[in-house]
């Protein structure tokens, strides 16, 4: 590590301040070696749950979900505010154990376990007709999972999800079309706690099934070396170019969150190389931050990991997993290729080098010394390409982890370091699981008082009253109003999934938000599969979004930039992940496996939104063969929008009107060589 990288103290500091999924607190080594060994029987038993047992879906949710609440309150603070690593008050501990954290721990898994240890036809008949009993542990459940969320991932999440309560108690209240008739407090519970509809739904159980092996798979590859091959490929594929160490965050964090998934990680791990080099070379701090950020961002939409979000698609749509990280490939493609292009521009405006022979590693050296570990990765995508289910893949793909690590002596897997990578991958579902179960609550009600559908009504009747404007006005009567009234839904979502994005994790604003405005899409002809990609890309979107782009804020704590600067930054470089939902939505062909798809459809496409986004990016940057003017940036992004729309027709005449652009700059660099 050189003197311009930040040491691993400091990295942790900053993964900890920016990502409240990991502002974990402190505890004495006796506690913490209890914690670790709760965590790595986590672990070890979802392996053996997936692999190899045979549990029923209740049950399997419910051990899932008593694992993650009661570790919460032994992992997070109660007073999220101060700083986690301090030791609370003495009167709060005895013996070194925080009384109050540890009763309500005992109490979540109590609370966590009574349903699904009852006989399942015992559960089949009170679900309508709950004991008081049952009432009672639902209601704790309830007010524990809440609790557990805030400690977890911070106030916004519970809040909403209390008002959705409050939505579901008071519905005659409501004003206009939200008005509904309300139910009881035995009706939620019921609805809640006892059917598959809430807490114990679709949320916690993808995340029990498939996403614990998942990042438990990311934690053992990257152990055993696989993300140290990654970030030496990168160098070795780009970093001799034009900005190579830009080129080089690009490729690496691509790379990374093929097996990552997590923006903020992913930041950290790779910006910690990238982002001093960048620095080192002449790109300013917070461009630097900013182009970290944003390639870290595509982690989750990143085959084959993508976070959780893809099997939540797989549970919801009841499509294989093939099918969704099929339809993800080129839309993360052309975020990166964004991101490229507009980092290649400022290069050359900058007029940066690449690094040099003695900077890079040596590419024989790197494959001899890692080849080993992509192994796992390729198990995992072979299994799933030849339509295994997910668990399965992830099952196997783990024991290639432990296979390769103990074979392979560059990265030896020790049975100290199975432990570590064990408890941590468990570690890095707690955040997540909780959140999840808070999502629950959510769903629940939008299932029980169809808020979806009211919402979504609302939703089209506003575009079609702002889309009628349109369409009856002149110029803009070139379009029908239900083309204005799709667009404005489209737009109407966006926000909301960039404001929701804000203040809750990626996953829970993608669920809420395909409850939500799911309804409102499908009413407008929106496909599902395509429906689903754009709530989930505007979501992801929050995370470079100021004035809550955490990703981008992190990275700013390595490049030593302005927070917001850099946030702005970021958000202008990921410019294509804003746009591409948009043309999938009106092209649903570049997502490959949508209803009527053909490959020239997929074709023209593919080619107009990589000339768009291309052309969007020189009208950023300034730059194309030479500094562009004021007028030139503001004509060269309106005529990339021709490009972005798809079609051959409105591709040729923004051929012809980029004509005179270039034009202008091949005179512009004649007449700089002529003088020069």
């Amino acid at each position: 590590m050189t003197a311009d990288q930040p040491t691993a103290e400091e990295l942790s500091e900053i993964e900890r301040k920016f990502d409240p999924e990991t502002a974990f607190r402190a505890s004495g080594p006796k506690i913490a070696f209890v914690i670790s060994a709760f965590l790595v029987a986590m672990s070890v038993y979802h392996f053996y749950a997936s692999g190899f047992g045979l549990v029923r879906e209740l049950l399997h949710r419910g051990i899932h979900l008593s694992f993650v609440l009661g570790l919460v309150f032994f992992l997070f603070s109660f007073l999220r505010a101060k700083d986690t690593r301090l030791p609370e008050p003495v009167w709060y501990r005895i013996g070194g154990i925080n009384i109050l954290d540890a009763a309500l721990g005992l109490l979540a898994v109590a609370a966590s376990l009574y349903l699904p240890l009852l006989p399942p036809e015992v559960v089949a008949e009170r679900v309508g007709n709950p004991s008081q009993f049952d009432v009672f542990m639902g209601s704790v459940l309830l007010l524990i999972t809440l609790e557990a969320a805030r400690r977890a991932v911070g106030p916004t999440l519970p809040i909403i999800a209390i008002i959705f309560i409050l939505f579901a108690l008071f519905g005659p209240l409501a004003p206009g079309a939200l008005k509904h008739g309300g139910t009881s407090w035995l009706g939620l519970i019921n609805h809640i706690y006892m059917t598959n509809q809430g807490i114990y739904g679709v949320a916690i159980g993808v995340m029990a099934q498939y996403v614990f092996l998942f990042i438990l798979f990311g934690v053992l590859a990257t152990r055993i070396g696989l993300g140290q091959l990654f970030i030496d490929l990168a160098m070795v594929i780009a970093g001799r170019y034009t900005g190579g160490p830009a080129k080089v965050a690009i490729c690496a964090s691509a790379f990374m969150g093929s097996i990552s998934g997590s923006s903020i990680a992913n930041t950290v791990t790779t910006g910690a190389l990238t982002i001093p080099a960048m620095k080192k070379i002449g790109y300013p701090p917070h461009f630097a931050g900013a182009v970290e950020a944003t390639a870290s961002t595509g982690g989750q939409i990143t085959p084959p990991v993508m976070g959780a979000a893809a099997f939540i698609m797989v549970e919801y749509l009841e499509i294989p997993l093939r099918d969704v990280l099929a339809a993800a490939l080129f839309p993360a493609l052309l975020h990166y290729f964004g991101i490229f292009i507009m980092v290649h521009l400022e290069a050359k405006k900058l007029g940066l080098r690449g690094l040099t022979a003695k900077e890079l590693p040596d590419a024989v050296l790197v494959l001899k010394q890692h080849w080993m570990s992509i192994i796992p990765l390729i198990v995992l995508v072979t299994f799933i390409l030849t339509g295994r289910t997910p668990d399965f893949a992830a099952v196997y793909g783990i024991i290639a982890c432990v296979v390769v690590g103990v074979l392979n002596p560059t990265n030896r897997l020790t049975l100290r370091d199975l432990w570590n990578a064990l408890g941590a991958g468990a570690k890095n579902t707690i955040a997540v699981g909780a959140a999840a179960a808070c999502v629950g609550i959510i769903v629940g009600v939008v299932t029980l008082t169809g808020v979806g559908f009211r919402l979504g009504y609302v939703v089209v009747q506003t575009a079609t009253d702002i889309g009628a404007i349109f369409g009856n006005t002149w110029p803009f009567n070139f379009f029908e109003v239900p083309q204005w009234a799709l667009f404005f839904s489209l737009v109407l979502v966006a926000i909301a999934c960039i404001m929701m994005g804000a203040g809750i994790p990626t996953t829970a604003t993608y669920i809420i938000l395909v409850a939500v405005a799911g309804p409102a899409l499908a009413q407008l002809g929106v496909e599902p599969l395509v429906a689903h990609f754009f709530v989930f890309y505007y979501g992801v979107l929050a995370d470079i979004t100021p004035p809550v782009a955490l990703a981008a804020y992190a990275a700013a704590g390595i490049a030593g930039s302005n927070p917001f600067q850099t946030g702005n930054t970021a958000f202008r470089l990921g410019i294509a992940k804003a746009l591409v939902p948009f043309v999938f939505v009106y092209s649903p062909a570049l997502l490959l496996v949508t209803e009527g798809f053909t490959w020239m459809a997929f074709s023209i496409t593919l080619a107009g939104a990589m000339a768009g986004i291309g052309l969007l990016g020189v009208s950023f940057s300034g730059y194309l063969l030479t500094p562009l003017s004021k007028y030139e940036r503001i004509w060269v992004a309106l005529v990339s929008l021709l490009f972005i729309a798809p079609g051959l027709a409105t591709m040729a005449a923004g051929a012809v009107l980029m004509l005179p652009i270039f034009i202008l700059q091949y005179l512009k660099v004649k007449a700089a060589a002529k003088f020069a």
